[in-house]
């Protein structure tokens, strides 16, 4: 009996795995990257250390239109698994904090290195420099047209990627062979990625690095936060915190709405930032409102809070300042708002939001409910997850059942 042939679009974690699993299951497997090589985007992840998977990954980490949609694949090929199969390939791993598992090397290249001996060892076919640019399908048969030439295909599964990080080949021509094929695209917008900031003075606390709490803040309401190492930058702000609020900001701005981020930058309740500010200003009436605020937060970062309090003397007493400027000092250190103009473009985002519609996937099989043998998987799927190994962990589950569910007869 002849085995299935399954050409695999793009040589990124998802189609990687999607590749292994479809030969597993008894399939001749070719995959067409693109790139002069497979897994550029794998040695970026987790600083180039390879943030692989999260132990507590689970559907309340991911988002999209039905972010349910994760679950059937996280329950079909869960961490264990992954931790399993990577073992089995030869990294051993290691939990972090907050669950991030890594490998014991600390190098994001140990994956490639397993991963071109495995495809190697089977006999997996990998052309790259290969961009495709058109699949159609004529009599049971998929029509895969490169630039170099035509390949057909009894299966095809489509893991290109979004449009985040194009330096590493993802362009969004994904999107583009899933329509030309009849799928509906959710609208995309750059997730996991620095938010721009309204203001003059970012120039002047470019490189701050404070530890506090951001908020996603819309008709007053806190939407969602974050806590950790925010980064000031000429544009705004960067940092863990900022990425993982980020989605919620870019989703709001796309629909016309108006969005702040708030900055508690002294995060302790509002009445003990109070009794503080209070204590070192009864101390120091003698001294310059900006000397008395040393030693309580970053220096630089002391001008531009007591102008954003509208204190424009910076110089004058402590003894000088109205209740209502202490006031507005308190409110800033503890809720200073801020109102977002954007996020940063593709270049610098890690992952895509939106992508082909869900509603138009098999959620047990990742096969394509309009075009019988199309499969997905990773991240030109509708779905993202949060900073912290899910949506590698997303790569790996879907591109592990659409492989799989490729060679299998019947529907």
């Amino acid at each position: 009996m002849s085995s299935s042939n399954v050409i695999v679009i793009g040589g990124g974690a998802a189609g990687i795995m999607a590749a292994i699993s479809a030969h597993r299951a008894g399939a001749d497997v070719t995959i067409l990257e693109r790139n002069p090589r497979i897994g550029k985007k794998i040695l970026a992840t987790g600083n180039g250390r390879c943030n692989f998977t999260n132990i507590n990954a689970d559907v309340n980490y991911y988002h999209g239109n039905n972010p349910e949609f994760v679950s059937v694949a996280l329950s079909n090929f869960t961490v264990k698994d992954t931790i399993r199969f990577f073992e089995d390939l030869g990294i051993e791993h290691k939990v972090e904090e907050m669950g991030k598992v890594f490998p014991m090397s600390d190098q994001a290249s140990s994956f490639l290195d397993v991963f071109l001996y495995e495809l190697n060892q089977r006999g997996i076919n990998v052309i790259c420099d290969s961009k495709v640019t058109g699949v159609s399908k004529k009599n049971d048969k998929f029509i895969i047209s490169t630039e170099e030439g035509k390949y057909t295909a009894d299966k095809v599964i489509i893991a290109t990627g979004g449009k985040a990080m194009p330096s590493t080949g993802s362009d969004g021509n994904g999107y583009d062979l899933a329509k030309a094929l009849g799928h509906r695209i959710v609208d995309i917008f750059p997730a996991l990625v620095q938010i721009m900031l309204e203001g003059s003075f970012f120039k002047r606390i470019a490189g701050v690095k404070i530890l506090g709490t951001a908020e996603i803040i819309h008709q007053n309401k806190s939407l969602v936060k974050d806590k950790g190492d925010i980064l000031f930058a000429n544009y705004g702000v960067s940092g863990p915190p900022i990425l993982q609020i980020s989605r919620k900001a870019g989703e709001l701005l796309k629909e016309g709405k108006e969005v702040y981020i708030k900055i508690i930058v002294l995060d302790m309740p509002y009445e003990r930032v109070k009794s503080i500010i209070k204590r070192r200003f009864s101390n120091s009436l003698h001294k310059p409102v900006d000397f008395s605020l040393i030693g309580l937060i970053n220096k630089r970062l002391i001008p531009v809070i007591l102008l954003e309090a509208g204190i424009d003397d910076i110089k004058k007493s402590v003894a000088n300042l109205s209740d209502k400027e202490i006031e507005n000092i308190i409110n800033i250190l503890t809720n200073w708002r801020i109102k977002i103009r954007g996020t940063k473009s593709w270049p610098s985002a890690q992952v895509t939001a939106g992508g082909v519609d869900t509603n138009e996937i098999n959620l047990n099989t990742m096969e394509s409910k309009l075009v019988k043998g199309l499969f997905f998987a990773g991240e030109i799927v509708d779905i993202d997850g949060q900073c912290g190994g899910f949506n590698l962990q997303w790569a790996w589950s879907s591109g592990y059942i659409a492989g799989k569910n490729a060679v299998l007869k019947g529907d």
